[in-house]
């Protein structure tokens, strides 16, 4: 157990039993608790096994808890350090300006200006605390913070214990006071560490519990998935550096890390930035957020990065996409496939979630999760230990219906609310509507609990293709802002019928959905030959 470790876990548990007393059995709950700060701190099993056995409620629970200890917390808590200074600031002009006429008035803003102090005080002395006194003040904005700190509280002491009551009657005395006042001003300085704390603190916010790199003054949304691969989030600039990777700090750690052995790619459609920031060593390819790769991108890709690798041993890519995770976890697992570390789409698909979670801090998963994602990453596969890396033979074909399984709970319960999309190359090359039955027929069998869906008009498609379902009816969305969708290659058909189950259609594989959508919700898609 490290020290800072040790000199933690006593504030650790007093927080969670305080925390946990009105939402657990007191028992169980507190038996669960010791278990999961003991194995955290100490490095033990972090499943949260015990001796009552898997729990996935307790689990979960502990997991939520941790998640709000350390990321919603000091989020709060930092943003609340800023209101205090911007009130104490309020505080001494207003008693500048109220002078030594209403001395009731005087002493009540003292007494709130000492309690502020002693606020600031505390924080900066647990911190101490837990960081280490020599680790704390390595940085000269704390040594400058805690100086302001004690000085402005030593201010306010002075000011809160005299005797103001004569002191108009001693001018010399008055324009002392006054100027000891004036200093407490100086906390302003103060904004600057507080602005920092809490822009790291809304970065770990937003990541989630993605795994960081915190090594070296560095602390950016950043894994290492191999020696050689590196996944992290967009690099921003603006306002947007306030809650993800700084550009700048990204460049400055590549460049101290891997210094002209590194190169980028940008898989966002949405955004780019100028690339002088990596040395021009920038590959850009355009894919929409949770939605796939074409398979010929996905060979120019890795024909990019294994022609990069083969130059020089040293060389290692960096790859993001905004939060990096999904477009980015695929990139990386097809390259995973095609570089012999991996043979298989699911050893690599839960080789990068490992890599990308920190189950530290919270259980949820940080891998790639949009089943559509998941399933071009075993088209790679496929293309790589069965076409030679070549793309396979373009097969064009109808669609003649849509089969929807278990419909009773989705809606209507009989499709009529539903409108069908099939997009070919981002762009819309079919529509339909159930309410007016406009290039479709529906066949409802109530009994059985599916409709099916039966496309008129529709034109023959081939290589990608994307169909999106959308709702009139009060139906929660996902992404894309539509009920759900699912990309398909029309090369991997197999005797003309695509069958997914709900944990396979894009937003369904969400919790959030499952009320509406059950389990026994399916898709099955048939085709004709043109």
């Amino acid at each position: 157990m490290s020290v800072c470790a040790q000199k933690s876990i006593f504030c650790y548990a007093v927080f969670w039993f305080l925390l946990w007393k009105p939402l657990s059995t007191p028992c169980v709950g507190l038996q669960l608790l010791v278990s999961q700060i003991f194995s955290r701190l100490v490095g033990g099993d972090r499943s949260c096994s015990t001796t009552f056995g898997e729990d996935i409620f307790w689990h979960d629970t502990i997991m939520k808890l941790n998640y709000l200890l350390l990321l919603i917390c000091p989020f709060f808590c930092r943003l609340f350090g800023i209101v205090l200074i911007f009130v104490d600031l309020a505080l001494v002009v207003l008693s500048l300006l109220v002078g030594d006429k209403y001395l009731s008035l005087e002493h009540m803003i003292g007494n709130i200006s000492l309690a502020i102090a002693l606020f600031f005080l505390l924080d900066v002395s647990l911190r101490v605390f837990v960081e280490g006194f020599r680790k704390y003040f390595e940085s000269n904005i704390n040594i400058l913070d805690a100086i302001i700190i004690l000085g402005t509280l030593l201010v306010n002491i002075v000011y809160c214990f005299s005797d103001l009551s004569g002191l108009s009657q001693i001018p010399r005395t008055v324009i002392l006071f006054r100027i000891l006042r004036i200093i407490i001003l100086a906390r302003v300085v103060r904004l600057a560490s507080e602005k920092e704390r809490l822009e790291k603190v809304t970065r770990r916010m937003v990541s989630e519990n993605k795994r960081r790199y915190t090594k070296d003054g560095f602390d950016l949304d950043l894994t290492y998935v191999t020696a050689r691969i590196i996944a992290m989030s967009f690099p921003s600039s603006g306002q947007q550096a306030f809650y993800r990777n700084p550009i700048k700090d990204v460049a400055k750690f590549l460049d101290i890390k891997h210094e002209g052995h590194y190169k980028v790619y940008n898989l966002c459609s949405e955004q780019g930035y100028d690339p002088k920031y990596f040395h021009y060593r920038v590959e850009r390819m355009f894919i929409d957020d949770h939605n796939v790769p074409t398979l010929e991108d996905m060979l120019k890709f890795t024909a990019s990065v294994r022609k990069w690798m083969q130059q020089d041993e040293n060389n290692v890519i960096a790859i993001h996409c905004k939060g990096g995770k999904g477009r980015t976890g695929t990139m990386i697992c097809i390259w995973l496939i095609d570089s012999n570390q991996f043979d298989s789409a699911k050893d690599s698909l839960n080789y990068f979630g490992e890599r990308r979670t920190d189950t530290s801090t919270s259980s949820k998963f940080q891998g790639v999760e949009t089943p559509s994602q998941s399933r071009y990453v075993g088209y790679y596969a496929t293309l790589k230990f069965v076409y030679n890396l070549n793309l396979p033979p373009v097969r064009p074909l109808k669609i003649k219906s849509i089969k929807l399984y278990a419909i009773h709970d989705v809606g209507k319960g009989n499709g009529t609310d539903l409108r069908v999309m099939v997009i070919k190359e981002k762009r819309v090359v079919f529509r339909c509507f159930g309410a007016t039955q406009e290039n479709c027929k529906l066949f409802f069998d109530g009994e059985n609990d599916w409709v099916v869906i039966g496309l008129e008009n529709c034109p023959v498609v081939k290589n990608d293709v994307k169909i999106r379902f959308e709702s009139s009816s009060d139906i929660p969305k996902g992404y894309d802002d539509c009920v759900f969708f699912f990309w398909f290659n029309t090369s991997f058909i197999e005797d003309n019928r695509l069958y997914l189950p709900r944990n396979e259609l894009d937003n369904l594989h969400k919790p959030k959905m499952w009320k509406t959508f059950s389990e026994k919700f399916a898709v099955e898609v048939n085709f004709t030959e043109p």
